[in-house]
């Protein structure tokens, strides 16, 4: 199973490893219980997330997170978002997630994000939260 996490998945992981998201990265780490799917605008944002004080203060080892995003992104597959989903969503923005799970030839897309989760499905991609995700992967 191909999944694409989607940035507010990996802040989250970051911030706090034994919340859902966390668990979802300790599964791809420790079981390898699915291929990762990434975008260099998702590991820009999240890098660019990481650096942030208001992100660092809850970080356990600030100075640590930007190396496990480092493993992350060498860990997956790192698609290009084409624009292949141009207007989608309905808040622009999201259209390159879309796009970088297209090309990244994702099954999921893992996100937190209101205004992809109303879709529910794209192209083939079907849309979970986090929560959903686990639970699939604890199956």
């Amino acid at each position: 199973m191909r999944a694409l996490l989607d940035a507010n998945v990996l802040i989250s992981a970051a911030i706090h490893p034994p919340g859902t998201p966390g668990l979802i990265v300790a599964a791809l780490l420790e079981r390898d219980a699915f291929e990762l799917v990434l975008s260099l605008g998702i590991v820009a944002e999240v890098e660019a997330a990481l650096k942030l004080r208001k992100i660092r203060r809850y970080l356990r080892e600030p100075d640590e997170a930007l190396l496990w995003l480092a493993d992350l992104a060498a860990l997956a597959d790192l698609a290009d978002d084409t624009g292949r989903a141009k207007g989608v969503c309905r808040d622009p923005g999201d259209d390159a997630v879309l796009s970088a799970a297209i090309e990244g030839r994702a099954d999921l897309i893992v996100t937190g994000d209101a205004d992809l989760l109303v879709l529910e499905e794209h192209d083939g991609i079907t849309i979970v939260t986090p929560r959903a995700f686990l639970d699939l992967l604890r199956v």
